[in-house]
Parts: C-alpha cells; structure tokens; sequence
C-alpha cells in the first residue's frame, strides 16, 4: 500500500510518500528512519496515466485550493503552516509537488506570487499578477477569494465555449479524412473508369477534370523526388505528395505555435483575432467582461488605479489590449481619469467608459463595473449558445455540398459517356 505522511525531524515537519504492508508497518520503517510521524493516510492521489503523474491541475483542484488557502490566511494561520496543511489534504499527486515546492520557496523567504510564478502550467500570469497585488495591499485573503470566483467563471466560459466547438471539430476532421480518402483510393479508380468509357481524349466537365488532376497529384510523388536527399532514398521518392503536403503542414504548425509564442508574434496573433468576424465580438465581450471584474476586485480591495491596471493588462489574455490599458495608465499618470483614455479606445466600446465616468463620480467603481461585468459575460453565454444552434445546420450544409459536389462530378460524366456508348 502507498502512505502519505508528515513528519517532525529534528523539529521540523516534513511530508513525503511511501510503501509498506501496512500502516504500523510503514509507521516502524519512519521511525526506524529518526522521524516522528504525525499523520500518515492511505494515499489516493490520482496518478497520471502512461507517462507518469499529470503535470496538470484540474480548474476544480485549483479553485478549492485557492478558497482554502485563502479562508486559513484569513484565520490568522501562517502562510508556510496553511501551505502544509493543504498540501497534506490534497488528492492530486502533482498539486502535492507543487505545493510543496512553493512552500519551500515561501519557507526560504520569497513572497508567495514569486513563489506561483515557478509554476506558470498551474498558475496563469493573472492569478501571479493578482496575489502579488494582494500581497502589496495587505489584502491576500480576499483577493485569493476573488480568485476563487473568477476561474471558476473563467472555466464556466471555457466549458461553454469547447462545447460549442466539439461538434464542427469533429464534423471538420471526419470531412478532411473522407476527402483524403477519396483522393487517394477511390478518384483515381473512377478516373480509370471514365477514361475507359470515353478514351483518354473523352471531354470532361472541368470540375471533374479538376478533382482528377488534384488526385493525380496527391497520389503522384513528383514532388518528393525533386526535394535534395529526400528524392534519392529509395523508399520514401515513392512516397504520394499527399504525406509531403502533410508533413509540410505539420512542420509549417509547428513553426506558427512557437512564433506566436514570442512577444511580436503574440501581439501580432492577438491583433488578428480582433479582426474576424464573429470570434472577435466573442473575445473582446470575453476581455472586457475579465477587465472590468479584475479591476473591479483590486479597487475594492485597495490597491491602487495604475497598480490595478497593471495586473488587469496582464489579466486580460489579449496583448493588443493589454497596450491600450497600458497607454491609459499612462494617461492616468498624466492626470486624467480612467475613462477619458478608454473612451478614445477602439476596442473598448462606449457603455464602458460611461459607466466607468459614473462610477468615477460616485465613488462606486468596483460596484458600476461589476455590473458590467455580469452583463458581458451574460452576453458570451449567450451568443456562444447561439453559435452552437447555428453551427450544426451549417456545417451539414457544408458537408452535403461536398459530397453532392464530389457525386455530381463522378456520376455526370459516367452518365453522360454512358448514353453516348449506348447511342453508338
């Protein structure tokens, strides 16, 4: 059997994993070791599957960590000591690890958002950006509270939005599949049988001559032979352009991941997607909507304007709008309120920097912009649940289109030469 453990050794506590037959057994072997347990439990961490433990954290996970930490700071007990506890009361193999990771940092003196920033695939720069706000505000129990409530929006929106889009990925992928399929095994057999019907100087309709070339060509390899080394290995120069063209998209993804994960071309993705339609009314709902409960929750916790807008830049997940924010900041250094900055925005729609002028006037800034934010994000449930009902009819459309395009091309000649064999 596998235990958890925690432990004092030369007073200090310690926690860790082990295997024995038993409890009492596994309590013998601690002492044995010159530890003194203090609690040891039957292990049922989930594991990871083929590869070992998941280096993931369920959204689940992160929000009752977040809740607990922030409820045993809140009660006066010590950062380092809640750290231990929670990662003692944790189910996940890894949010143990890396609990425990950040209570070593914590222990060894680093403020607690450095110590989430060494975990950047279970702590987004937004939670980092957001205890490290509360840390600097004496706040960090109800910022961890609001943190709590935002991912969980945040993995609501999620849900929502891989919902909607599980069934034209799966319609998109089966299409994709069927047309390489029919490329390469069935086109090339109808072609042979059409040029047996009308001879190979038969005229065909120029859609269905252009479905013919295209499937020679994936089926062909005149492209693979021509490329240096590769067209000289004599089993992969007989490869169909097909795998070529495939691999040439693999390796063309693979270069775009990593560009876009660089500062420029971040900026430059982000900037694309507030340029097509219909994603971009989504994600900007979705970054204003974040914005405004993000700033929301810092003013009401204290921290200051451009200390708030700071975190909620970086919040946001859009880099084009993270540098209007950070223009605004500017502006606000300058002497202007908030809203004049934003109300010269091209992103920011009007309702916000008026609401926001209000909330400037009456002093009610979190309130006005909660409300805005509950409004937004109203708004993304909503058109993302249209999106879905709308979706569905039209990529049947777009599927029955393609096939009816792909028959009318192979039945129409076959047709056609047919008749004219018969009248001969």
């Amino acid at each position: 059997m596998k235990f958890f453990y925690k432990a004092l050794k030369d007073g200090k506590a310690i926690t860790g994993h082990g295997e024995a037959k038993n409890k009492e057994a596994f309590a013998a072997n601690l002492k044995k070791q010159g530890l003194h347990p203090l609690v040891i439990k039957v292990d049922k961490a989930k594991g990871g599957g083929f590869f070992g433990p998941s280096k993931k954290i369920k959204l689940s996970d992160l929000v009752i960590f977040t809740r607990q930490l922030s409820t045993m700071i809140s009660a006066g007990v010590p950062l380092a000591r809640s750290l231990s506890a929670l990662q003692a009361d944790s189910e996940s193999l890894y949010l143990r690890e890396v609990v425990a990771g950040i209570t070593h940092e914590v222990e060894g003196g680093a403020p607690l958002g450095d110590a989430f920033a060494k975990y950047p695939n279970v702590f987004s720069e937004v939670y980092v950006n957001m205890v490290r706000a509360g840390e600097n505000g004496g706040i960090l129990d109800e910022i961890l509270k609001r943190l709590a409530t935002q991912v969980e929006q945040d993995a609501s929106i999620r849900k929502k939005i891989k919902s909607a889009m599980m069934y034209p990925i799966v319609i998109l992928s089966v299409t994709v599949l069927a047309f390489f399929g029919i490329m390469l095994v069935i086109v090339p057999k109808l072609g042979a049988i059409l040029t047996s019907l009308g001879g190979p100087n038969a005229k065909l309709p120029i859609y269905t001559q252009y479905m013919l070339d295209v499937s020679q060509f994936c089926v062909s390899s005149s492209v693979i032979r021509h490329i240096p080394l590769i067209g000289m290995i004599p089993g992969l120069n007989k490869l169909p352009n097909l795998f070529f063209i495939l691999g040439l998209g693999v390796v063309a993804g693979i270069y775009f991941r990593r560009y876009i994960k660089t500062p420029r071309g971040k900026f430059w993705f982000h900037g694309m997607l507030l340029r097509l339609p219909i994603f971009k009314t989504i994600i900007l709902k979705i970054a204003i909507a974040r914005f405004s409960r993000t700033f929301a929750s810092l003013m009401s916790s204290g921290v200051s304007v451009l200390d708030a807008l700071a975190v909620t830049g970086g919040a946001i997940g859009n880099k084009v709008i993270e540098k209007e924010l950070k223009d605004a900041a500017q502006a606000v250094r300058n002497g202007k309120q908030l809203s004049e900055p934003l109300s010269e925005s091209k992103h920011f729609p009007p309702i916000v920097s008026q609401m926001l002028a209000v909330g400037e006037e009456t002093g009610q800034t979190d309130t006005v912009l909660l409300k805005v934010a509950d409004f937004y994000e109203e708004e993304v449930g909503t058109m993302i649940d249209g999106l879905a009902a709308i979706i569905e009819p039209v990529m049947i459309i777009f599927l029955g289109g393609a096939v009816g395009l792909i028959a009318a091309s192979v039945m129409g000649p076959i047709a056609s030469l047919s008749k004219n064999i018969g009248s001969s």
